[in-house]
């Protein structure tokens, strides 16, 4: 069902933020729900549940803008959770903050381990792309103007489509779909620590060469922004800073952003209300988008 846009009142906004604090103290869980409370109301509509492939996992919730507008850019966001945990409706923040910002927001759920290792949840993400594009018009979005936006995990899922070209042409989709890549704190040349369990995960016969997504980079891969925290993992630092270097001696246009007192955690939870990290990372996701659709592939 479409949701129901309403505005959250002020006293209900100043009260979720004065009482988050005690929040960080419980778990992830507790804290995410927070985070998603204020998301429930806003002017946009929230269709839910829809299957994009034939497995459970494979379902994704889209929020479109209630005011009027052309057709409108289209995110696709991935969240993370080391490929072991997550589900869409602990990022309902996020959607609500890209559809407040006027884009049709996509939130879709992928195979996590023991369901899915690499490269299905890759391939669970192609599915996704490949739904979106066929069904642009439909959510009253632009099939031409599709960005590819993920966290952590979800970053090193939505960097792999924008950079391997193999993923959408498996689903019959085309890569040049894709106009642009936003990651945040991801592992873009990922090292899997040599312990049984990430073999499991990132089994052979694959190897770095396969779930890299940096060395997929070519002259032809789309625009990037890539955001990081200053407190971040420092494989995220690190990471970003490398894609970027790749991309920049291929002529990609590429942005990077570091956000001072951001954690790892902090570029997401800056697309909530109630975060205490605030990074402008919708302002900054704003500028990239325009500034991609303004110039001509």
């Amino acid at each position: 069902m479409w949701g129901i846009a309403i505005r959250p009142s002020r006293v209900v906004a100043l009260l979720i933020v004065g009482t988050t604090p005690l929040v960080l103290l419980n778990c992830q869980s507790i804290v995410l729900g927070t985070m998603n409370a204020p998301a429930h109301f806003g002017d946009y509509e929230r269709r839910t549940d829809i299957a994009y492939g034939p497995h459970e996992r494979h379902r994704l919730d889209a929020y479109v803008p209630s005011t009027p507008g052309e057709k409108r850019p289209i995110v696709i966001f991935w969240y993370g959770g080391a490929w072991l945990r997550g589900e869409r409706g602990q990022y309902r923040f996020v959607a609500a903050a890209l559809a407040k910002s006027g884009y049709v927001a996509v939130l879709p759920d992928y195979r996590i381990y023991p369901d899915g290792v690499f490269p299905q949840f890759n391939d669970d993400g192609a599915l996704a792309v490949r739904w979106v594009h066929d069904h642009a018009t439909e959510l009253g979005g632009n099939r031409d103007a599709i960005f590819l936006m993920g966290h952590s995990a979800g970053a090193h899922l939505a960097a792999s489509l924008a950079l391997d070209k193999r993923y959408l042409t498996a689903v019959g989709g085309d890569p040049r779909w894709v106009r642009g890549l936003i990651g945040l704190s991801g592992p873009y040349a990922l090292k899997p620590p040599p312990v049984p369990f990430w073999k499991i995960v990132f089994p052979e016969p694959y190897t770095e060469d396969d779930w890299q997504p940096l060395r997929h980079a070519s002259r032809d891969s789309p625009p990037a922004l890539l955001l990081y925290g200053e407190d971040d993992w420092q494989m995220a630092r690190e990471q970003a800073e490398e894609l970027a270097k790749v991309l920049h001696g291929l002529n990609v246009r590429v942005s990077t952003h570091r956000y001072p007192n951001t954690s790892h955690f902090g570029t997401v939870a800056a697309l909530s209300l109630p975060s205490f990290m605030a990074a402008p990372v919708i302002e900054d996701v704003n500028a990239f988008v325009s500034e991609t659709l303004a110039t001509s592939n």
